[in-house]
C-alpha cells in the first residue's frame, strides 16, 4: 500500500490530476485511480512511465527510497569522499583508506594546478 499511498501524495503536491497521469501513461482514468486505491498493480513499464511524470524515481514510489525528488549524482571527488561506507568492488575502504585517496587527489590537482603535469 505504500506505493498507492506515495502515489497518490505526491500527484497532489504535483498539482496533477488523475487524469493528467492516466493520459500521460496511456491507461484509463479509472485505471489509474486503482493505482491510488491500491485496487490495481501497474506494469513496471507503466511505474517508470509515472514516475518520470511525477518527477520523481520508481524506486521511491515503490518504497525503496525515501527521497522523492531525483538526484543527480555528484561529480565532485572531494565530496563523493565523504559518503560513508565507501567500498571497492565490495571490500570496505577504512578512514584511512580515504584520506590516503584524499591526500593522493590533493596532490595530483596541486600538481596540475602549478603546470608540473601540463603536456608539452
Amino acid at each position: 500500500m505504500m506505493f498507492a499511498k506515495r502515489l497518490k501524495q505526491l500527484r497532489k503536491r504535483r498539482k496533477l490530476t488523475m487524469q493528467e497521469v492516466a493520459d500521460y501513461v496511456g491507461v484509463a482514468k479509472s485505471t489509474y485511480a486503482g493505482y491510488e486505491s491500491g485496487y490495481r498493480q501497474p506494469t513496471l513499464e507503466s511505474i517508470q512511465t509515472i514516475a518520470r511524470k511525477l518527477n520523481t524515481t520508481a524506486d521511491y514510489l515503490l518504497g525503496l527510497s525515501d527521497y522523492a525528488e531525483p538526484v543527480e549524482p555528484n561529480n565532485n571527488a572531494r565530496e563523493w569522499l565523504n559518503h560513508e561506507q565507501l567500498h571497492w568492488d565490495g571490500v570496505p575502504l577504512e578512514s584511512e583508506d580515504i584520506e590516503l585517496i584524499r591526500m593522493l587527489l590533493e596532490r595530483v590537482v596541486r600538481e596540475r594546478a602549478s603546470g608540473k603535469n601540463s603536456p608539452e
